[in-house]
């Protein structure tokens, strides 16, 4: 098959959340399988084109893309994911993407990504090259489904194309004035009833995607269950359940290239499921790094995220006095909104002898608390797949979470699984949202920890696990096939 895939964001070219990872990681996988896979995404200011071999297509030069009556010459660059030969398009239009983020709160940045939509398509065209699937992902790229039968339904490149629409994280959906109908060429009937394109009077990307996409998928099969329930569906659950038929649920994996213990660059003292000598190292390694003394019976629990509502931290916050007062150590890397940051911020200085903090994004330390804690909390309100609970169970670093989303599907409750008579547990969830719950699960995770036996066993319950993105790609290429069937 031919299959074009298409992202805002690609590891490691561009990146702010988990997008970028499936996206820099699924098309190496699909490509494995003998598929003919090409990328697409836009050339931001931070794509350094020395630094990736990025080649200007001088052949194609540039394309006029209309976008709000006026007509953009938009040019194209071309390289390679990163050890692999796939193959990698870049959308180049300064005005739009040479900007200090990635997305904006800006006037135009419903043409931005009407821009890219269009220009992806022409740019298809120009190549000549027929795809069986266009692979599209969250509401930057909702437009292509609705774009390609309608306004290219002209061109017999497209005769056969099939779509798949991925949410990654339905919070997010791209929501614009009537008016963006217009900027788009859109005709303004699936505007109307039953309003395919329509959500609480405006233009929603998100929809459009969902209303005009052969197949619909998200990154977890607990999430696409959740997503059909108005307390998680930031109001799409009536057009997926009205395509409930065409919706899946696949779980992203991982690259276990970048993250494993044995042959990670980022972490000092490297270890298997055979010798976790080394674990303990990389331990005093980042207590070390925090400032934090060793003591090999205090356990670390370690946060990295997002700092929202989302991730949990409101109930989080609310629980630290009382979590202070237990026998461990935290260490919490990210950034985000200001009040938790400050009140973070805060709290280590109060309890400067057993929290640490680093706000901002370090990858290097992100590998080094992999490594070297002991436990990993994600209290999320929702988690569509989330991607540290996976890492830490690779890592032997035993997941605290809540039993949402992808976290459902990839944490068994040690306790859980005990009380049915199993020893298959990797780790530690709980189900309501609050702090009772998350404490709970804490003290829970701190009494294991002491019984070295069980410990043991839950820490290789998980390294055993196999999350890795060939499974997932598996299931995407007899997705693909359906909807080319459809």
């Amino acid at each position: 098959m031919k299959i074009a895939f298409v992202a805002s964001e690609v590891v490691p070219f561009a990146k702010t959340g988990g997008l970028a990872d499936v996206a820099g990681s699924l098309p190496k996988e699909i490509k494995e399988f003998g598929h003919d896979i090409k990328v697409f995404m836009p050339k931001y200011f931070s794509v350094d084109e020395k630094r990736f071999g990025l080649e200007y297509i001088s052949w194609i030069g540039s394309i006029p893309i209309r976008v709000s009556g006026r007509s953009l010459d938009v040019h194209f660059h071309k390289g390679y994911l990163p050890n692999s030969r796939v193959e990698i398009y870049f959308i180049d239009y300064p005005r739009f993407f040479h900007r200090h983020t990635i997305y904006t709160n800006d006037i135009d940045e419903d043409e931005r990504f009407i821009l890219f939509s269009k220009a992806v398509i022409e740019l298809i065209q120009k190549l000549k090259w027929k795809p069986d699937i266009v692979h599209l992902n969250d509401w930057q790229t909702g437009l292509i489904p609705l774009l390609i039968k309608d306004n290219y339904s002209w061109d017999k490149i497209f005769n056969k194309t099939a779509t798949v629409f991925t949410i990654h994280n339905i919070g997010y959906q791209g929501s614009f004035p009537k008016e963006t109908l217009y900027k788009a060429e859109i005709n303004p009937r699936f505007f109307e009833s039953p309003g395919q394109v329509e959500h609480e009077g405006k233009l929603n990307f998100l929809k459009a995607g969902i209303s005009f996409t052969d197949i619909i998928t998200t990154v977890s099969e607990t999430y696409a269950r959740e997503l059909l329930l108005p307390e998680y569906s930031f109001g799409m659950h009536h057009v997926l359940n009205y395509r409930s038929e065409d919706f899946y649920g696949i779980l992203n994996g991982i690259d276990y290239n970048i993250w494993n213990p044995e042959t990670d660059k980022h972490i000092p003292h490297n270890y298997s499921i055979k010798d976790l000598s080394g674990k303990l190292e990389n331990k005093k390694e980042l207590l070390k790094h925090f400032g934090l003394a060793f003591n090999g019976n205090i356990p670390v629990i370690a946060v990295i995220s997002r700092l929202a509502v989302q991730k949990g931290f409101d109930i989080l916050l609310s629980s630290m006095e009382y979590l202070m007062s237990l026998n461990f150590q935290l260490v919490l890397l990210g950034s985000g909104e200001y009040e938790y940051e400050s009140a973070f911020n805060a709290l280590a200085n109060k309890y400067s002898h057993k929290f640490g903090i680093y706000v901002g994004y370090n990858n290097d330390l992100s590998h080094l608390i992999e490594a070297g804690a002991d436990m990993f909390l994600m209290p999320s309100h929702y988690e569509p797949c989330g991607l540290n609970q996976i890492y830490s169970l690779k890592y032997g670093t035993v997941p605290i979470v809540r039993k949402t989303g992808g976290l459902a599907d990839t944490v068994k409750d040690w306790d859980e699984m005990s009380a049915l008579g199993k020893d298959t547990g990797n780790g530690y969830s709980f189900t309501d949202y609050n702090g009772y719950a998350l404490t709970n699960a804490v003290e829970r995770s701190i009494r294991d920890f002491h019984n070295k036996p069980v410990w043991k066993k839950i820490q290789t319950n998980g390294m055993n696990e196999d999350f890795s993105w060939k499974r997932s790609a598996e299931k995407y290429i007899n997705l693909y096939k359906k909807a080319s069937r459809k």
